[in-house]
């Protein structure tokens, strides 16, 4: 496609060229011959150049690489790179973004083969790389994910034939770490082997990759079935699939199970892609998954045993997705702790409920169901923002450690040794 270029500034306004179609003759002389300049398209780049660009009233409108992209004029001035504008040291923003006049309008344009130069009215002038705009676009922005993800069922999960990863490599190696977050950043959930049994070799495998969240259970908790916390997990009953802390503002991040001792039957672990049941809600039934994914709704923790007193609300929908590109970032799924559905309207409610039973049967199929047997020496990462966990019925005593993760730790982790998250 041929790169347009127009030879002046900005489109004149039909109320600033009158009825006769000419420019007022009380502008001054220079103002006048750019504005009507500016009418006119010239082609002036070679035909190699898949780039095309054109003013409007307030914003840039750039075609490049196929992707037809839209720039307000403020967000051209306010993103500029400029020593003056941005501190390339720091990473942040030195430009005053509330002195940038709502009206501003560049006075000069140009294009080349790489790069967009914008000049403004003080004389500034701002550049852009065309591959920077297509990459940080609202429009370039909607093609792409955030965290690229493989979905899975049971079948799926098991011929990948995810590796666990060795404890010493894990601790002391690099490679070991991030073949283990790349494992964990695809899937939801991954596997170190040959850890000590104990909960200081736990807390030291989690304190590798994040700083731990201490919540109202502690930092690192021991989980036996004493009921010795207000909750059904701390009992031998059977769990269905659930995330936790959905009555937290921000549910935890992650979680890590290591099973200290088992001495009886039963207790496997269930785990199910959140993420991967959502996806067949939104192909079979898009306006259901809509639903789930606007509807606020209370979870809530209310627990009066022994010392501990707390009473934990948070609201939020089932699912959370960004919405310029609808992609799924958080499913908050407890039916034990969800609160009375007073947050919704009456002629909701029960599309609510058909949408939910909808995604229950998704995360209830048998063939999505991956069930581990844990066992002392073997930890489990799970991303509880994304994977549904739960266990079956166990008799005999049964020790679990574990903690929550920060998630921002894990992800800023991830991304320092090179992944995308």
């Amino acid at each position: 496609m041929w790169c347009r270029r127009l030879v002046g500034l900005l489109e004149v306004p039909g109320w600033l060229r009158g009825s006769s179609g000419h420019c007022p003759p009380w502008l001054p002389h220079h103002r006048r011959t750019t504005l009507a300049a500016a009418a006119h398209w010239h082609h002036t780049a070679p035909e190699t150049l898949k780039c095309a660009w054109q003013l409007h009233g307030d914003h840039l409108e750039l075609r490049y690489r196929d992707t037809l992209m839209r720039f307000d004029f403020v967000w051209l001035r306010d993103h500029c790179r400029s020593a003056s504008c941005y501190n390339a040291k720091t990473n942040q923003r030195s430009l005053d973004t509330a002195s940038v006049g709502l009206d501003i309008r560049p006075q000069a344009v140009r294009v080349d083969e790489t790069t967009l130069f914008l000049t403004w009215p003080d004389g500034h002038v701002t550049r852009y790389g065309l591959e920077w705009l297509v990459k940080n676009s609202y429009e370039g922005q909607k093609q792409q994910v955030m965290h690229p993800r493989i979905l899975w069922n049971a079948q799926i999960y098991h011929q990948a034939q995810v590796p666990s990863v060795d404890c010493q490599s894990f601790l002391e190696t690099d490679e070991g770490l991030k073949e283990f977050l790349q494992n964990f950043l695809l899937y939801g959930i991954a596997f170190v082997e040959n850890v000590a049994p104990t909960k200081d070799d736990t807390e030291i495998l989690a304190k590798r990759v994040s700083l731990i969240r201490e919540t109202i259970y502690g930092r690192m908790w021991y989980f036996t079935s004493d009921f010795s916390r207000g909750d059904t997990a701390y009992t031998k009953l059977a769990l269905d699939r659930h995330t936790d802390t959905t009555y937290f503002q921000e549910p935890c991040g992650i979680q890590v199970f290591h099973c200290l001792k088992h001495e009886g039957t039963g207790g496997r672990t269930l785990l199910v892609d959140g993420f991967y049941a959502a996806e067949q809600v939104l192909r079979q039934a898009p306006e259901q998954f809509e639903l789930l994914s606007k509807v606020p709704l209370k979870h809530e923790y209310v627990e009066n045993v022994g010392g501990c007193h707390n009473h934990m609300i948070g609201v939020g929908p089932v699912l959370n997705v960004y919405p310029w590109n609808n992609e799924l970032y958080l499913i908050r799924y407890n039916n034990y702790d969800r609160a009375v559905i007073n947050t919704v309207p009456y002629d909701v409610v029960h599309r609510w409920y058909a949408a939910h039973r909808t995604l229950t049967t998704e995360l209830r199929r048998p063939e999505n169901e991956l069930w581990v047997k844990l066992k002392p020496g073997k930890a489990l990462f799970v991303d509880n923002w994304r994977v549904l966990h739960g266990r079956e019925a166990f008799t005999g005593y049964r020790q679990l450690c574990g903690c929550y993760l920060t998630r921002d730790d894990v992800l800023n982790t991830a991304r320092l040794l090179g992944l995308q998250a």
